[in-house]
């Protein structure tokens, strides 16, 4: 598998002593190795290589930098002078600027303060391969753009030539063959005690350069086969970009909501939202040299990059999970449907078979008829919409998208709270009008209190009765409402939840005869003494919301700020709700 990318890369390397030269302001460095380093896509984690057979040095002077800084000629600290390849190592031979700002700079390197190198490259072609469940990408073609002096290294294997390196001419063999290992081994803790005893029993068999080329490439191979023994410890990356989106997203709303991630998501709870955008950015083929951090979330915004889905992914976790804690009690009365569009939604309800009747002498079987009524209500459209500053995108304020995410969640879950309430508090606590003109809490329809009095054992009993003997549209067949919930306001809290406490009585008298019976709900829109009680909406419902089919709960969506600078952020809710029927529920006015 071959993969072809156009970005400016950096990888560090550390520096192991230094061969500054004072006078010449010059030293050598060792670059850039094969040495596996872990990076992250947009797919996730992988081992970079990077060959040195795979880079044009065609180019010998490249620019020596301040930490990759390349938004300034100021940070411009020198240049190379030649760059060569040696064995699977790439070598540069440096010369910082002999300007006296850049003088502190030589006088790091030469007391070893300053350790750490990098170096930048464009890499046009990869190979992909997995090894160990790992995902692994070897660099097939790669150009060099600058070499830097950075206090970040990653690469263990590259850093500045010590000033007595151990590779020496191969025309120079005069030295004590115990001394030469041991000096190598100095050089290179790598190097076993098994090494030094074949060195030395290998005698005039192998010169004292042959000892030199023979120690680097044993340390070397012996520090990648660690480094590669690390790398097939670590999980496997998905290459699924969707998937991976999708745990980049869940990993931003941890951050925003301060919970725990799954662990596909674990890996990017590290990641900001500048590295995010680098990442969508790279992923669409989008260079990302050069770019400072404002440019680099603007591009990403502003292209085809997977960076505003991100945003919005993250943004629907917080709206959702702040929306699911702020539901209603009223939605536990209530049956769910959905709607395909925003016609009026018409509940037909059919009224209840008497019996079925006796079957004649000439075996006749007549048609039994039923009565029906019906009730209708339709989907409306909410909304509102908030920004994410440009300043709190630049900066990093996941707690701004949070705070918002977290208010619009809230707001849907009130609409539809304020939706439900209203249908029972409508004419002055009556409730809606029904089909049949009456409000839903009606004498006529045998589910009122004549007058209000207090919540106790003999009024919920009351209540009970009411709904255990309501009949159907016929007006004569019971229908048995079973009561399931009390419904209260803050007000009568304490004393439905003494009402409705489980005794184990030592006389019947005592008993409470609705002890585990019924499921308190208080609601805290209903003010007064007020009280309902509803039977389960899935036997008798009496009300009902929807949504709609394409669109469950609210939906956030976004787009590039315009009349703010930053990202512009909408959420809208279709949501509609009415009274199905008034024989599930009764209402005492209280006292």
């Amino acid at each position: 598998m071959n993969e072809r990318v156009s970005d400016t890369l950096t990888r560090q390397a550390d520096f192991q002593a230094n061969s500054y030269n004072a006078e010449t302001r010059t030293f050598s460095a060792v670059i850039a190795t094969a040495t596996p380093v872990m990076r992250q896509d947009a797919t996730g984690p992988f081992a970079e290589v990077l060959p040195a057979e795979a880079f044009d040095l065609s180019a010998q002077s490249l620019p020596v930098l301040d930490s990759h800084n390349t938004a300034t000629v100021r940070a411009i600290l020198g240049r190379t002078l030649a760059i060569r390849r040696e064995g699977d190592s790439i070598v540069a031979d440096l010369q910082l600027s002999a300007a006296e700002d850049v003088a502190p700079i030589g006088q790091r390197i030469a007391d070893g303060t300053l350790r750490g190198i990098s170096i930048g490259y464009r890499v046009a072609g990869w190979a992909t391969r997995r090894e160990g469940g790992q995902r692994v990408k070897s660099a097939t073609r790669a150009t060099l753009t600058e070499v830097t002096l950075t206090s970040n290294p990653a690469d263990p294997n590259a850093g500045v030539r010590q000033k007595k390196d151990c590779k020496m001419p191969k025309d120079v063999e005069t030295e004590d063959r115990a001394a030469l290992i041991q000096r190598c081994r100095t050089a290179h803790p790598a190097l076993t005690d098994e090494w030094g005893t074949r060195m030395q029993d290998a005698g005039e068999v192998l010169s004292d350069a042959e000892v030199i080329d023979d120690a680097r490439e044993t340390a070397l191979a012996a520090r990648q086969k660690r480094t590669a023994a690390t790398i097939r410890t670590a999980a496997p990356a998905n290459d699924d970009p969707a998937l991976n989106r999708g745990h980049q997203s869940e990993a931003l709303a941890c951050r925003m909501m301060g919970t725990a991630p799954s662990d596909a998501a674990r890996p990017f709870m590290t990641l900001g939202l500048h590295d995010l955008a680098r990442e969508a950015l790279a992923s669409s083929g989008v260079s990302v040299r050069n770019l400072g951090a404002e440019e680099l979330l603007t591009r990403a915004m502003h292209t085809t990059s997977d960076f505003p889905q991100l945003l919005t992914g993250a943004g629907n976790r917080v709206l959702a999970n702040a929306y699911q804690a702020a539901q209603s009690a009223l939605k536990a009365l209530a049956r769910q449907r959905t709607a395909s569009d925003f016609r009026a939604l018409s509940i037909l309800k059919l009224g209840e078979f008497s019996g079925l009747q006796k079957v004649t002498e000439a075996g006749e079987i007549k048609a039994i008829s039923t009565a029906e009524a019906k009730e209708g209500y339709a989907l409306e459209t909410f909304g509102g919409t908030f920004a994410l500053s440009r300043k709190a995108i630049i900066n990093d304020d996941l707690g701004a998208f949070g705070r918002w995410g977290e208010m619009m969640g809230r707001a849907a879950a009130e609409t539809e709270a304020g939706q439900l309430i209203a249908l029972l508090t409508a004419n002055a606590g009556g409730g809606v009008k029904l089909s049949d003109g009456e409000n839903l809490f009606h004498a006529t329809h045998g589910n009122l209190a004549g007058a209000g009095v207090a919540l106790s054992e003999a009024t919920l009993s009351a209540a009970r009765l009411a709904m255990r003997t309501q009949k159907g549209l016929d007006g004569a067949t019971p229908v048995n409402v079973v009561p399931k919930y009390l419904l209260v306001g803050p007000t009568l809290e304490t004393a439905a939840e003494k009402l409705l406490t489980t005794i184990n009585a030592t006389t019947t008298g005592d008993a409470n005869p609705f002890g585990g019976k019924l499921s308190l709900l208080v609601e805290p829109r209903i003010t007064g003494n007020g009280w309902y009680v509803f039977a389960d909406p899935a036997s008798a419902p009496v009300l009902e919301y929807a949504y709609l089919s394409s669109a469950p709960g609210p939906q956030l969506s976004s787009r590039d700020g315009w009349e703010t600078l930053g990202r512009e952020f909408r959420v809208v809710l279709d949501f509609g709700a009415g009274a199905v029927d008034h024989r599930g529920a009764y209402r005492n006015a209280g006292a």
